[in-house]
């Protein structure tokens, strides 16, 4: 039997962020019936609260799945079998919805970064331009890498599909980003926003969503690439009443109402400020230790979180471990190309001042006693920063 470790588990990963009390109370509350009053009220407050978030006007299809659920919905039902698509390869996440795009039959045009940027603009337009016959049907980006902690400006790359006057639809990954960092899904032009819950919108892992803009609408009239589940047909007839098509997950939407409710108190602009200081915070620690963060570009800084890279020859694997087994706190690992050569503090959901100056300790701390060639000093660092916000 395992000794007890008193306090609670630091779990700064980037998500699945840590559940408030209040959703977790909301989620235990006895089961609704989902075809009766209750749940339809309950339903049309979360497609309310939904779209003040998503900063939209048009429907937020909700599923009872991951991120990558959400993925495959807005692929396949705007698309059609061997249409081409352009995605960018800002990181592992970005990876991952690549290779989906394949799976399903889709003709990918592969833009590649060095992981430390965001995706380029200038590039996507310039392969739009090229385009004169207009068969790139989408382009993909991901919002926020959850990777790498870099930052796509959805605006510059709607201005760029403007520009270079192509008709491709816009499908953006907001996964890591909705409800921590500003994302305006209408004004931005977007026409699908992929999200999930467990991120920003400080629940457990279980529910996903779509943000449809009116061309996808159009679209997905056309798409022929093979959906059952993932239809937005169904999930759209009975929306405006409350209805789900099938059975949906009564006691995670009990909890998203309540979440959706805690942000509305809080006030999105609040949200994005508190993280946008968390993040300046940790980046202040990072470069008193004298490391390196992961993200290139001061441009694309993300204010849920920071990747941080370790001298050569440094596991970032041993250090998150003897952290966890000294101080009960949970890093995010390095992914894919990054592997053992970086880890990942998570600053996004439900989390004060404390929380991340708590954080940073157990980090510097760890650098310690895992002798990595480091400068003491990042917690002051990031006090100083909190401080003076």
């Amino acid at each position: 039997m395992n000794a007890r470790r008193p306090g609670r588990h630091f779990l700064q990963i980037p998500g699945p962020t840590n559940v408030p009390d209040r959703v977790l109370h909301a989620i235990a509350l006895p089961t609704l019936d989902h075809r009766g009053p209750e749940f339809a009220a309950l339903a049309l407050t979360v497609q309310a609260g939904l779209r003040r978030v998503f900063q939209t006007s048009g429907p937020v299809v909700t599923y009872p799945a991951s991120g990558t659920g959400a993925w495959e919905a807005a692929l396949v039902n705007t698309l059609n079998p061997g249409d081409r698509v352009l995605m960018v390869r800002t990181g592992q996440f970005a990876t991952l919805w690549h290779a989906m795009a394949q799976r399903l039959g889709l003709d990918v045009v592969l833009l590649e970064t060095d992981w430390r940027h965001g995706a380029d603009p200038v590039a996507i337009g310039a392969v739009l331009a090229d385009d004169r016959e207009g068969r790139i049907r989408a382009v993909c980006v991901v919002h926020n890498e959850t990777s790498t902690g870099c930052v796509t400006d959805i605006p510059a790359v709607r201005a760029a599909i403007d520009a270079a006057r192509h008709p491709a639809l816009l499908l953006v990954d907001t996964i890591s980003s909705l409800a921590s960092i500003p994302y305006r899904h209408e004004a931005w032009g977007v026409d699908v926003t992929v999200a999930g819950s467990q991120k920003g919108l400080m629940l457990p892992p279980g529910l996903s969503f779509n943000a449809i803009g009116p061309k996808a609408l159009a679209a997905s009239e056309r798409a022929r690439l093979p959906r059952s589940f993932w239809d937005w047909g169904p999930m759209l007839a009975g929306m405006e009443r409350g209805n789900f098509p099938y059975t949906p997950a009564t006691n995670l939407l009990r909890g998203l109402a309540e979440a959706l409710a805690m942000l509305q108190e809080e006030g999105l602009e609040a949200v994005f400020a508190r993280h946008a200081r968390h993040g300046a915070a940790t980046r202040a620690a990072v470069e008193a230790w004298g490391l390196e963060v992961q993200c290139a570009d001061p441009a694309a800084y993300s204010g849920t979180l920071t990747g941080v890279q370790l001298p050569e020859g440094q596991s970032a694997d041993a250090l998150r471990a003897l952290i966890l087994a000294r101080f009960d706190m949970s890093l995010g690992a390095g992914l894919g190309r990054l592997a053992d050569r970086m880890f990942r503090i998570g600053h996004l959901g439900d989390i004060n001042d404390l929380t991340l100056l708590g954080t940073l300790a157990g980090v510097e701390m760890g650098l310690a006693l895992a002798q990595v060639p480091h400068r003491p000093g990042g917690v002051n660092a990031a006090m100083a920063v909190l401080a003076e916000a």
